[in-house]
């Protein structure tokens, strides 16, 4: 057996040992369904009371951002349990295991994109029973989840990272937080950038947190011909610009988080 299928069915056992966690803790699984379905009510009928899109209902131009931002801060649940991990000493028990050291983190990611799909799940079912409503093909539909579910997976390196530096998950938490919420909140998740002041409408137009909720508009057909998409690149191939920003995350954050690992371990 080669050494990238040994690593490769390590990685299965560690995603298989981080459901197993969700299903013996099952508040992890509540609050997962929970506040994606908050978060659809309350933007859909407190944002959506006072927010006129040209063209397309609120609601509709909404759920996608609702999804991406769910998913990005959903992401910050990677950095958590590796610094929890780290604390608790699991991690050194790990160590103690003739496996790959990038199981844990591969494992860790893997596990995560199963809360994500979760998460999706629900809020797509919440957002048909308030009125978003999918107006393309199936494939468009799927090729929009696929793309969320992407750029979520490679924040989750970043968050591992973050997590493996930090080691503390109450600062995770904080770290986390002061990054995320400015880069959901200055994009297109919830309203238009037409009328952001300049500076901040050129940083949410070339967000990647735009791009990603575009490209899922366009592909669940929540778009309008009397919204005008920005005189951007990174908008008007929103597509290829998400995939981009996967695999320059990808690229950066997974040997640097492996490395990093390798030095938390050995502390």
């Amino acid at each position: 057996m080669s050494a990238m299928t040994e690593a490769a069915g390590d990685a299965f056992v560690i995603t298989k040992r981080n459901l197993i966690k969700i299903k013996r803790v099952p508040d992890l699984l509540v609050f997962t369904t929970l506040s994606p379905i908050m978060f659809v009510l309350l933007f859909a009928y407190v944002f959506g009371s006072a927010i006129n899109v040209p063209g397309v209902g609120y609601k509709e131009f909404l759920i996608a951002g609702i999804f991406v931002q769910t998913v990005v801060f959903g992401s910050t649940f990677t950095g958590y349990s590796l610094a929890e991990d780290l604390q608790k000493g699991i991690i050194d028990r790990f160590r103690s295991l003739p496996m790959a050291p990038s199981a844990v983190l591969y494992g860790r990611t893997l596990s995560d994109v199963v809360n994500n799909v979760i998460s999706l799940a629900v809020m797509a079912l919440t957002g048909l029973l308030v009125g978003w409503r999918i107006h393309t093909s199936f494939a468009g539909a799927v090729l929009g989840f696929v793309l969320i579910l992407l750029f979520a997976y490679a924040i989750s390196w970043v968050m591992a990272l973050v997590g493996l530096l930090v080691r503390t998950p109450e600062i995770v938490n904080n770290a986390a937080f002061i990054v995320i919420f400015p880069l959901t909140f200055i994009a297109n998740t919830f309203v238009p950038t037409n009328n952001f002041p300049e500076p901040l409408k050129t940083f949410a137009n070339w967000n990647p947190v735009s791009a990603v909720t575009q490209a899922a508009r366009e592909q669940f057909g929540n778009t309008s011909p009397l919204l005008p998409v920005p005189d951007v690149w990174a908008l008007q191939h929103a597509v290829a610009y998400s995939l981009i920003w996967v695999i320059l995350l990808l690229v950066v954050f997974i040997p640097l988080s492996i490395r990093q690992y390798g030095k938390a371990a050995s502390r």
